[in-house]
């Protein structure tokens, strides 16, 4: 299975569930801290790839929620500005294997690149998993989320 780089925030609900689902499947993952990782421009590119730069951010960052940050009108070169700046604007998870780089989690691409079917024993956790949308922040609907609550 795949040696997974995975950046989070630590306390995330989803990016938890995210790990729990990689290691059921076999993957080793390795945790490490979105907000206090040194990103520079390039690196971050690498993980957003082709997609529009709206969809480069996380849409429950207090920024982002108060309104002092649009992601639908953010030019790319703002928007690796304002991530170098504060990154718990970057859209989480970052996930590396080996030199191949993806942002968020969502099931079916992920299982494309790397499997997501469960390994031997660990059937009933993915099963359980399974029934959660993992790419979609539940704190998006609430007043409040998991950014806005200071990391330890």
């Amino acid at each position: 299975m795949a040696q997974v780089t995975f950046y989070e925030k630590p306390g995330c609900i989803n990016n938890t569930k995210q790990k729990k689902w990689l290691a059921a499947a076999g993957h080793d993952v390795t945790a490490k801290n979105i907000l206090e990782t040194p990103w520079t421009r390039e690196e971050l590119l690498l993980y957003f790839g082709e997609k529009p730069v709206a969809d480069w951010f996380n849409r429950t960052a207090p920024l982002v929620k108060s309104g002092e940050v649009t992601p639908d009108t953010a030019g790319k070169e703002e928007a690796l500005d304002l991530m170098l700046k504060n990154p718990i604007l970057i859209k989480r998870p970052l996930i590396r294997v080996g030199d191949e780089r993806m942002q968020g989690f969502a099931t079916d691409a992920v299982h494309a690149w790397i499997g997501l079917d469960a390994s031997e024993g660990n059937e009933a956790v993915v099963e359980e998993l399974r029934k959660d949308n993992l790419g979609l922040c539940p704190m998006l609907a609430k007043e409040t989320s998991c950014d806005e609550q200071k990391t330890s």
